[in-house]
């Protein structure tokens, strides 16, 4: 018992000597026009702020050197289909079909709107990528389902009450619905690297948190 009640004693230790996860969440607009919601999540400090262009948001990944960038866009295309303008192939991704088994409502990357975020988020994955750094397609809307908290549109101050509820800090009632779907972003991307992230679709598909862990949680 003497060696178990160390043995813990030394996990905790190394735990707490443990660099915090630093994700930077992007909540992806389609078009560098529109606001870009981001949230630098270090531990459970968040700091949120709001870019523009491609440059604007490739400069603050380097400053911030992330050890996962989870975006808020899709990041591939249906089975089939070379481009995003290419009307051949399937419709819907094998993540999408997950959401839609699983009663969450999402947009489909070939409707009109999207399309033009895809193609951005397709470009923005691969610059980040060819930074060096790991990247991630999330979708907050589906994560909030999961966490039982509102999406922005319907209740954002209720959404910031879910976030700080999950554990994060520095979130303020200042911050936009861009930026609060940006630190759903990062938290869904610190889940995946403690292991409690569920990957839709497989490699390449959406991360969700995990609801078996949510589960073990409740239970």
């Amino acid at each position: 018992m003497r060696d178990l009640a160390e043995g813990r004693r030394r996990k905790r230790v190394v735990a707490s000597h443990r660099k915090p996860f630093v994700v930077l969440g992007i909540d992806l607009a389609g078009s560098p026009r529109r606001p870009t919601g981001l949230c630098l999540l270090r531990g459970s400090q968040a700091q949120t702020s709001v870019a523009f262009s491609d440059e604007d948001i490739l400069n603050t990944v380097h400053q911030a050197q992330p050890d996962l960038v989870p975006i808020d866009a899709p990041l591939s295309l249906p089975k089939g289909r070379r481009t995003i303008s290419d009307r051949g192939g399937e419709h819907f991704r094998d993540c999408d079909l997950e959401l839609r088994r699983r009663g969450i409502r999402f947009f489909p990357v070939t409707l009109g709107p999207m399309r033009m975020l895809t193609e951005r988020g397709l470009e923005l994955q691969a610059k980040i990528r060819g930074m060096g750094y790991r990247v991630i397609e999330c979708y907050p809307g589906a994560a909030q389902d999961v966490w039982g908290i509102p999406r922005q549109h319907r209740d954002r101050k209720e959404l910031l009450a879910g976030l700080k509820k999950l554990g994060m800090r520095g979130l303020t009632r200042a911050a936009t619905s861009d930026e609060l779907d940006a630190a759903t972003a990062a938290l869904v991307g610190q889940w995946a690297l403690s292991g409690r992230g569920e990957m839709l679709g497989g490699e390449g598909g959406i991360c969700i948190p995990s609801g078996r862990f949510l589960e073990r949680q409740r239970g």
